[in-house]
């Protein structure tokens, strides 16, 4: 016995010695004042064969003290802690033309660790983001045709300082001939651009979009400038129609109609049509980034579920970054962010982005029903929803950092985007029909999201908040209201919005051009709602339905169809099988693989091709009068 008790004393005695040498960060709290000095960044983006940045930065800085630099790492917008920290390579540190040495954190791996020699007034650091050559190390943001900039891969700042009190004087060296969008205003001489100093919290605000190809349309002149900045990798693709143009004009004004209010003194929609530099819908306060596909304006009737994705991003300059959850707020970029209200943030942005893409004439009417229609199918669908309430969801960001999932239906992903719209939609039928149409969720909008016009000083807000200007619209228990639709389990999509609204969702064997033409534009084939499945590239499944036909049978996504019913595999062909099957009493027949393994599995599946719509069913059209532009 007075054994053990020596072990168990020796034992804590030695956990106590390595807690000592644990390593902990001594990264300093940011603090409201300003930083001395104002800090030169200049970025070379001329090698974009290379796909690598080169950057030089000038610091002010007091000598005979300890300096950390910090590399920015929670992303307003990401919703999580994905600064490329990987791509920072080649870092070196110069005082007085000296070499100094640096330490990156034991700890937080994104502060580097300075000591200033004697008599030291600024520090010259050099280093070369190495930004991704291939699809499958990242997002590509260089081609030999354009650049997509965004100032927090191209910047250390000091630690211990608000990020609105850090002043930059940066510029960019461009490739001859190029043109760019951004929201900063500069000075070019030659191939390099000079703009004016900024606070680092606006500079990071304000990405830009550069390329060889580039043109700039202005949607509205007042009451400021509005513009739409277009870079995309071959010239004929910044061909477009008066009516397109229109259409985002529309998008502009339709937006003012719903908030009364701007925040911003002037606004870029920097829209990057490519197909190999990566997509992307990044809001920020006085731009947004847009990246699409080539296509966008020259096949326009084949790219419908596209076009929602700038009405997104505008409505974010209002919800998002004009009014902003509290637990999104942060004094710095290293500082980390909750994720809470995310329903709010993404959900209604989600829920306006359909609907002012309808007012505005981005989308039809019937466009707008259909992806609604395949927006309410994927959710009552969703197994997922049985066990992980909504609002879990709004942690997905972090917990799985927008990684692919092999059970996205059963795990459940960021469903606050679309679920979100959803509820939205319910709360928006719900103030129309209690009010008798005199008040509807715009009026929300107006109130929540519409005050101090003119103003770009972000303004946060809570859930109580929330609460209390829907009171104020329409008196009703929302707390109970969104308590349930965020918190609560179980089966079944919240489609109360669209039967309110005057619709049914239904399924039959046609799809909807919509999203008929999602699914060619995808190249894939999308058996969801019938096999279960959607078939990508490849004949691999992208997505299985979890405890649908496919997943019963143990197929997975990454499986790859070789052959169906004996004969090697075809999209139409399979679907052909589908439709036939109603008649047949026949399972259907795969040979599948996986790996280097073949098998044979069958899928007793007789219900035929299932499509979602939006069916009316002749009472109250609210939907329609939310979809119609405002007067």
């Amino acid at each position: 016995m007075k054994s053990r008790i020596l072990l168990v004393c020796l034992l804590g005695a030695a956990e106590a010695a390595m807690a000592q040498d644990l390593p902990s960060s001594s990264v300093p709290p940011p603090k409201d004042i300003p930083f001395p000095g104002q800090i030169r960044l200049a970025v070379d983006a001329t090698d974009t064969v290379r796909h690598i940045l080169r950057v030089h930065e000038t610091i002010p800085v007091a000598g005979g003290t300890d300096l950390i630099l910090l590399y920015p790492r929670w992303l307003p917008g990401n919703h999580n802690p994905s600064g490329r920290i990987d791509e920072l390579s080649g870092l070196e540190i110069h005082a007085g033309g000296q070499r100094i040495d640096w330490v990156r954190d034991p700890v937080d791996v994104y502060a580097f660790h300075v000591r200033l020699p004697a008599g030291a007034n600024s520090l010259d650091i050099d280093f070369q983001v190495a930004t991704p050559t291939d699809g499958d190390q990242g997002r590509i943001v260089m081609t030999p045709e354009m650049l997509n900039l965004e100032w927090n891969e191209v910047a250390l700042y000091p630690a211990g300082y608000y990020v609105r009190r850090i002043m930059f004087a940066p510029s960019v060296k461009f490739p001859h001939a190029w043109q760019f969008g951004c929201a900063l205003q500069g000075q070019t001489q030659g191939d390099t651009t000079a703009f004016n100093t900024v606070d680092f919290e606006t500079l990071i605000d304000s990405p830009l979009d550069a390329g060889l190809n580039f043109r700039r349309v202005q949607l509205s002149a007042a009451p400021v400038p509005v513009w739409l900045d277009i870079v995309a990798d071959r010239g004929d693709e910044l061909e477009f129609k008066p009516d397109q143009i229109e259409a985002h004009r529309n998008l502009v004004s339709q937006a003012y109609k719903l908030f009364g209010s701007h925040h911003y003194d002037h606004y870029d929609f920097l829209l990057s049509l490519s197909d190999t530099m990566g997509g992307i819908g990044l809001e920020h306060h006085r731009s947004s980034e847009d990246g699409t596909v080539p296509a966008y304006f020259t096949e326009w009737d084949k790219n419908a579920d596209t076009r929602d994705l700038l009405s997104h991003e505008f409505t974010h300059s209002w919800n998002g970054k004009f009014r902003r959850p509290a637990d999104l707020w942060t004094p710095s970029f290293n500082v980390p962010m909750r994720d809470s209200l995310l329903w709010v943030y993404e959900g209604q942005t989600q829920y306006w982005g359909y609907v002012l893409a309808a007012r505005s004439g981005l989308l039809t009417k019937q466009q707008a029903l259909d992806a609604i229609a395949a927006t309410a199918a994927a959710y009552d669908n969703r197994k997922g929803r049985e066990w992980r309430p909504l609002e879990d969801t709004t942690n997905d960001p972090i917990i799985a950092m927008r990684r692919p999932l092999p059970w996205r239906s059963w795990q459940r992903a960021e469903d606050y985007y679309s679920e979100g719209e959803l509820i939205w939609l319910d709360a928006d039928t719900l103030i129309r029909q209690m009010s008798g149409g005199k008040k509807s969720l715009d009026d929300f909008a107006r109130a929540f999201f519409g005050v101090d016009d003119g103003s770009y000083q972000d303004v946060t807000y809570t859930l109580d908040d929330v609460v209390k200007t829907l009171n104020a619209v329409a008196p009703y228990d929302w707390a109970g209201f969104l308590h349930q639709r965020l918190n609560s389990t179980g089966e079944g999509a919240p489609l109360d919005g669209i039967t309110r609204g005057g619709y049914r969702l239904v399924y039959n064997d046609t799809p909807t051009d919509f999203f008929k033409a999602a699914e060619t534009r995808r190249k894939t084939t999308d058996l969801t709602y019938s096999l279960g499945f959607i078939i990508g590239r490849e004949a691999k499944l992208t997505d299985v339905l979890w405890e649908g036909p496919a997943f019963q049978a143990g197929l997975t996504v990454g499986t790859q169809i070789v052959a169906v019913d004996g004969v090697a595999y075809d999209g139409d062909r399979l679907k052909d099988i589908v439709k036939e099957g109603k008649t047949s009493r026949e399972p259907i027949e795969f040979i599948v693989k996986n790996g280097d393994r073949y098998r044979t599995v069958k899928i007793d599946y007789h219900g035929g091709l299932r499509y979602p719509h939006l069916e009316a069913t002749g009472g109250a059209t609210l939907l329609d009068s939310i979809l119609a532009a405002k007067n």
